[in-house]
């Protein structure tokens, strides 16, 4: 197939190209490259498929409504994988307008491609950050998610609303994923797991927030990729026991779908850093810290609307995972 993905040089998005390409599909990817993290590790990412022979790369903002119709008309994907987004909860307390072009006005410029360029199937990343306020765990795709706590949350649950706008009343396709912390090699360096690395090699302490009694449902980034991909295969169809009188927020009477995917293994973050300092070879100093605004005590993923309907849940193991990560972060980093 010819599958267009945004977000290519991204952590998600270049695992999803790399895979794709290896079995055998066209692949356009788009990337603005911003300077949000460190860009070579982009083009590191990059380096892996650029030169493969069905794919092709395009640097473009979704914000820039021509570039992304350009892009739709001069490749005519049949899928589509949209992965771009300003990515990070604390940063959209200090820069939200950027998350309002990025993950608000880039994803109505793909919904539109998708609409006139006739797309069999728009897949598109949503958050775990969605649940919000909730406190019910697991949290499960037919729970209310009304109590958003970041502005980044906020983008993500109205992504979800966009999508079905377009579902229905266009009938196109769409499929909305909940990531759940999302970690492995090549992952952002803004996220836990490397600035944890960094700190741990360093010997410098590292900042625990809640005093460590966070929990996090980590989902290894070849799992995430696992999920992409059987989504992208299970067209989203009209659910024929959709009940507009007590309504599924996880389905609809048009082609549209969410789905969870993590690990449904929440672990407790002083557990992760346990395996990190392990894996690594080296203990390091906790400072104990308060809870920062914008985050979620506990996450944990229901992922049996994701089983039942394309038969995959992720499933590997945080002790296999965090070891993979470590393997990986020393190659890249050239240590010893």
């Amino acid at each position: 197939m010819r599958i267009l993905v945004t977000g290519a040089a991204g952590f998600v998005g270049a695992a999803l190209t790399e895979r794709l390409l290896a079995r055998g599909d066209e692949v356009l990817g788009i990337d603005n490259h911003n300077d949000y993290y460190d860009p070579a590790l982009k083009e590191a990412r990059l380096a892996r498929f650029a030169t493969h022979a069905g794919y092709t790369h395009r640097r473009a903002d979704l914000a820039d409504a021509a570039s992304v119709q350009q892009a739709f008309q001069d490749f005519q994907p049949q899928r589509v994988v949209n992965l771009a987004a300003q990515a990070g909860v604390r940063y959209s307390l200090k820069n939200p307008q950027v998350y309002a072009q990025s993950n608000l006005v880039g994803f109505v410029n793909v919904l539109e491609a998708c609409r006139y360029g006739k797309v069999e199937h728009l897949v598109y990343a949503s958050s775990s950050s969605v649940y919000g306020a909730n406190r019910k765990l697991p949290f499960a795709v037919e729970d209310a998610v009304d109590h958003p706590v970041s502005l980044y949350a906020a983008s993500k649950k109205a992504n979800e609303l966009m999508a079905h706008t377009y579902s229905h009343l266009y009938n196109l396709p769409t499929t909305g994923l909940r990531f759940f912390t999302v970690y492995g090699p090549w992952g952002r360096p803004d996220m836990s797991p490397i600035l944890f690395a960094d700190r741990i090699v360093r010997g410098e302490p590292i900042d625990v927030f809640n005093y460590g009694n966070h929990s996090r449902d980590f989902t290894y980034i070849d799992d995430i990729v696992e999920g992409v991909i059987r989504t992208l295969d299970h067209v989203a169809q009209p659910d024929p026991a959709y009940d507009p009188l007590q309504p599924n927020p996880g389905t609809s009477s048009a082609p549209y779908r969410l789905y969870n995917i993590g690990n449904d293994q929440p672990v407790q973050l002083m557990r992760f850093i346990e395996l990190m300092e392990q894996n690594l070879g080296r203990s390091v100093e906790k400072r104990l810290l308060p809870m920062q605004p914008g985050d979620v005590p506990d996450t944990w993923a229901d992922v049996s609307a994701l089983r039942r309907d394309v038969g995959y849940a992720p499933n590997t193991s945080i002790e296999e995972g965090v070891k993979r990560f470590v393997a990986w972060y020393r190659d890249y980093h050239h240590l010893t």
